[in-house]
């Protein structure tokens, strides 16, 4: 079976009978394909249920075995295939419609599609948008960790983030809101000020995140404020790591795009000083770098070994970069709605 999110193909091999009625050999095969709405096809299966699937290509395989000729059969009851094609059906329809936007007719006259569309452009020129731009503190996009605006499956995936939220969060010693965790983003990987609880940008960052959870059920992460498409950790150390071996893997696999200094170009994010991340955010971790390598540099080539991760993140992260003082980073008081969480660091 192969599928894309306009057309789902797959093929069935017909068996013809010898002169004992037995089916040996398969003789044809015959290749069906549809054009679907990925959106239409998600709700549709969502309403109906598997059961639905299974009757419609039921009555396609039997006007198929029709049209053929009564000369063929098909083992269909013999095997569970047909119930596997229903259920990568289901499935398929499943995994495109999260990554929809609303349209117009969907909404308020195209409001909340449009705020979703402002998230993903503040999501993908945070430095430089006007709404976000002033509470960045470097040169860093959500899209510089987050790849392909949180649509790459395992680089700091957005897909099925929102479903994770409300979430326990153990630094902040609090219960947050995917809100909360977006607005710690904008201190500690954007070096910069937490925007207003329901400010224009934060709500707009959220919708975005949310519309690429749409359809997926809510499992609320009770341990940490992470979701389904987390990073694993990688099976090895910080304490293994060895720098000097970073410095030499850095200099051959990274400094093309991020230079020898650490402080990219205008198409790559700086990676240490006082243009990138601080030291309060996650990849600041020599264990949390070493994971997000694995599964997102070199872009488009990631092939990096355990320790070569870890490697490259240690040398990447012996490097200075801004300290995080929370009080530095929270608004004015006017501005910051509750935030309840002063035993986070």
């Amino acid at each position: 079976m192969t599928g894309s999110k306009s057309e789902i193909r797959f093929s069935l091999n017909l068996f013809e009978p010898d002169e004992k009625g037995k089916h040996e050999n398969p003789s044809d095969s015959v290749t069906f394909s549809a054009s679907l709405d990925p959106v239409r096809t998600w709700r549709f299966a969502r309403t109906l249920g598997l059961t639905s699937v299974w009757v419609a290509l039921s009555v396609l395989i039997e006007n198929e075995q029709r049209m053929i000729g009564e000369h063929y059969s098909m083992r269909l009851r013999q095997y569970p295939s047909l119930f596997v094609l229903a259920l990568l059906c289901f499935l398929g329809s499943r995994s495109v419609a999260i990554s929809q936007v609303p349209s117009g007719s969907e909404s308020d006259n195209g409001n909340l599609a449009n705020v979703v569309r402002l998230g993903e452009a503040i999501v993908n020129k945070t430095t430089t948008h006007s709404m976000s731009k002033n509470y960045v503190g470097n040169s860093l996009n959500c899209t510089s960790c987050h790849l392909k605006n949180g649509r790459h499956p395992s680089a700091g995936t957005f897909l099925g983030t929102a479903t994770a939220y409300p979430a326990w969060s153990p630094r902040e010693k609090r219960v947050i809101t995917l809100e909360d965790r977006v607005l710690n983003c904008f201190m500690r990987s954007c070096n910069g000020t937490r925007p207003p609880l329901g400010s224009e940008v934060s709500v707009a960052v959220t919708s975005y995140i949310t519309s690429l959870s749409e359809g997926m059920p809510v499992m609320m992460n009770a341990k940490r404020p992470v979701g389904p498409g987390a990073i694993k950790q990688l099976p090895v150390k910080s304490e293994q790591a060895n720098v000097s071996r970073g410095a030499s893997l850095y200099a051959s696999r990274c400094a093309d795009c991020h230079r020898d200094n650490g402080q990219g170009d205008k198409d790559n994010p700086p990676v240490w000083g006082e243009r990138s991340y601080n030291d309060g955010a996650g990849l600041s971790s020599v264990d949390g770098l070493a994971a997000w390598l694995k599964v997102s540099m070199p872009l488009d080539e990631t092939d990096l070994s355990n320790e070569e991760a870890l490697d490259i993140a240690a040398y990447i992260n012996s490097h200075k970069r801004p300290h995080f003082e929370l009080n530095e980073h929270l608004p004015g008081a006017e501005r910051l709605g509750e935030y309840n969480a002063s035993a986070a660091k």
